[in-house]
């Protein structure tokens, strides 16, 4: 079976800011409505290309996650990885898509496609697009690599991205052969995202469901080798998750939440959290995105003010 591929059309604004940014390891290609996105599985490819006249492709990513935020959300989560410079200039550039006024205060929401392992080509290095696609495109166009443009599409990539140094694509298994899929490489921002997700968006704790009150959490942190996987993640309330970093709450290897005397101690307070010891702690359906013992293990003993 073949491997997905879509065209997408995008401002060369939104193209240019990006390329200019050094160390990008992901992107959030957003839609000015609020359209669910189901084009692409995790590890298919996602390709740009520019409005006409450039009608060409001239970069793309690994398609990680897709979902919908409030504006504010997403460019939290990515700032300029969003292809602005700040909340300022997206919230205008959206706005121009959607038809509102520039001075609309709404937190209006946006669709999501989350990229890892983005490339950036060079301009003698844009890629023609297929005999199939029709200039009438305004959004995306899916391919497969079982048929002639979609495998077109592929082997242009792969031999444009020998020459660029992006890491993600130097796999094997991803430049030689069949068409496979990439294991998508999350950075924080889809890390956050894909954590909060994964938890219903509610608290894992507390049940709360407010979207702008909750956060990520990486059990062990990603500058303590970590990693930026779902396994390492719990959904919490944003105190909860300040708690936890400093290590005066954690959960057990049995998913337990667990209060540490220090905050009466330090704090001569604390007695809404202390309500929660020992309460169980929801974590996902899916096994593989539950939180890894270990991981739990690790917190407790090494960062656990107990």
């Amino acid at each position: 079976m073949g491997v997905r591929l879509i065209v997408a059309v995008t401002d060369r604004d939104w193209f240019d800011h990006l390329r200019s940014l050094q160390g990008l390891n992901e992107v959030n290609f957003w839609a000015p409505s609020a359209t669910p996105f189901r084009a692409l599985a995790p590890g298919e490819l996602f390709l740009f290309k520019l409005h006409s006249p450039d009608n060409f492709i001239v970069g793309g990513g690994v398609f990680a996650h897709a979902n919908i935020l409030p504006c504010s959300l997403a460019w939290e989560a990515f700032r300029e990885a969003n292809g602005a410079a700040s909340l300022e200039e997206m919230r205008t550039r959206i706005m121009r898509y959607r038809r509102n006024e520039v001075d609309n205060r709404s937190d209006f929401q946006i669709g999501c496609r989350i990229l890892t392992q983005p490339f950036f080509l060079d301009r003698e290095n844009w890629i023609d697009v297929p005999p199939s696609w029709s200039r009438n495109i305004v959004t995306f166009k899916t391919y497969s690599t079982d048929d002639p443009d979609g495998k077109y599409l592929w082997d242009m990539i792969q031999n444009r991205i020998l020459s660029t140094a992006s890491p993600g694509f130097r796999d094997e298994q991803a430049r030689y052969g069949e068409p496979v899929l990439v294991r998508p490489r999350l950075g924080q921002g889809a890390f956050r995202i894909l954590v909060t997700d994964t938890y219903g968006r509610r608290c894992a704790v507390t049940a709360e469901r407010t979207l702008p009150a909750l956060d990520a959490a990486h059990i062990r942190p990603y500058s303590q080798g970590g990693a930026h996987e779902v396994w390492n993640g719990l959904l919490f309330r944003r105190d909860i998750h300040s708690l936890f970093d400093a290590g005066y709450v954690t959960v057990t290897p049995d998913y337990h939440f667990e209060v540490s005397r220090r905050i009466k101690e330090e704090f001569e307070n604390g007695r809404d959290y202390y309500a929660l010891n020992g309460r169980s702690v929801a974590v996902p359906d899916r096994i593989d995105a539950r939180p890894d013992p270990a991981a739990l293990s690790w917190h407790n003993t090494q960062r656990f003010r107990s």
